[in-house]
């Protein structure tokens, strides 16, 4: 049996003994049958007390994309196969609840079609102003990143995400929110990881990553990671950001297949590379309009060749119900735009890669049950600048059950 499905299976196993092990905690406790309901979380599972509780959660992403799926990498590889898609593009399972008290949280996170785990944490939650995470998890730096791929807005994350995210990395994690609903209104997180990426259990070298955020909650609100305003936020809600990291190690670049390296890195020996790399984020929701901004740059030291090189990117995110001042307007109906720019290195600095996107969401059941289609026009320019321009069409079925 391979690793993949005997990975699978253990999954499994490990939600039957859990409900197993909530009704035999039923039975303990109370004479009361253990609660069943249906939430946004799926169906969960809990003791009278509380202080037990599971909830399972599927979710299946469709795609078709024309003429490619993935954003060009960049100039040199710009839709060099292209092939038009049709395919079952995510299949997740979620299991998470809580154990012993309601403050002892856990989450598994499961990729069904590519066989990997992807979450597996415990958090430690019991005051609001700090809290623990241990395991592995997406690190807490970017909002585009952090936003799940089932509550985006666009139909994927932008040509800025693959240069700069850190992605999922196991380590441990402070975090809280101080001075709520005031003026200095504050959420934090403090991360010490392996920085090897996912699925990485030890570092490559002594070095480890460490990564910090500061968000300032203004109007004393705290936003979600969520894409589009479905909730309707009567308040404006919205915050500013910053984030840095540093790490060394033989990777220049992270996803959710782990370690990897940017074009023009090809060696990966341990400790080559230090990255040194910051943000600046906004972002806000108010009465179905829905904005989020990152300002990135990222410092790559090459220890074997003895030099440096300078990445910079943003991107501009909105969206807007249309329903809210026009009456023929479907209410389910949402249109985003977003546009993306990437300088690859500063030193030339007319060598860039733009993104322009237009989206249009319906929102069956917010966004565990939600169809989008999307537009978008990439064009990259290299540092002999030559120029190469594409369209793309992507058509997208999320649901969660």
């Amino acid at each position: 049996m391979s690793i993949k499905s005997t990975t699978f299976l253990s999954i499994i196993l490990l939600q039957f003994v859990a409900i197993n092990t909530l009704i035999a905690q039923t039975d303990s406790i109370s004479s009361e049958k253990i609660n069943v309901e249906y939430t946004k979380k799926g169906f969960q599972f809990s003791t009278p007390d509380k202080n037990y509780s599971l909830h399972l959660e599927a979710r299946l992403q469709f795609r078709f994309a024309t003429p490619n799926d993935q954003s060009p990498v960049n100039f040199d590889y710009f839709f060099q196969d292209n092939k038009t898609s049709f395919k079952i593009n995510r299949a997740r399972l979620k299991i998470g609840g809580n154990a012993y008290k309601p403050w002892l949280k856990y989450y598994f996170e499961y990729e069904l079609a590519q066989g990997n785990l992807l979450d597996f944490r415990v958090m430690i939650e019991r005051w609001d102003f700090f809290k623990i995470k241990i395991g592995q998890w997406k690190t807490y730096y970017s909002r585009e990143r952090i936003i799940s791929s089932g509550k985006q807005q666009m139909v994927d994350r932008s040509i800025i995400n693959r240069p700069f995210t850190i992605d999922r990395q196991q380590g441990i994690e402070f975090y809280g929110r101080i001075f709520p609903e005031t003026f200095y209104d504050f959420t934090y997180h403090i991360s010490v990881l392996t920085g090897t990426g996912r699925g990485s259990t030890i570092n490559d070298n002594n070095h480890l990553l460490y990564v910090g955020r500061l968000q300032y909650n203004l109007f004393g609100r705290e936003l979600e990671m969520t894409g589009s305003d479905i909730k309707f936020h009567e308040k404006p809600t919205a915050l500013l950001a910053i984030a840095a990291a540093t790490n060394r190690s033989q990777y220049t670049r992270f996803s959710s297949a782990g370690g990897g390296n940017l074009v023009g890195y090809d060696s990966n020996e341990p400790g080559q590379y230090r990255i040194n790399q910051a943000l600046f984020e906004t972002a806000l929701k108010y009465r179905g309009f829905s904005w989020q901004n990152e300002n990135h740059i990222k410092k790559i030291t090459d220890y074997k060749t003895n030099t440096d090189r300078t990445l910079t990117g943003y991107y501009l995110q909105a969206g807007y119900f249309f329903s809210n001042i026009l009456d023929f307007v479907p209410k389910p109906l949402e249109v985003a735009g977003i546009y993306a720019h990437y300088t690859p290195n500063t030193d030339f600095g007319y060598s860039k890669e733009q993104e322009m996107g237009m989206a249009f969401n319906w929102f069956f059941k917010e966004h565990r049950n939600k169809l989008t289609m999307e537009v978008t026009h990439f064009d990259y320019e290299s540092p002999e600048r030559m120029e190469q321009k594409e369209w793309r069409f992507r058509i997208q079925w999320d649901i969660s059950f």
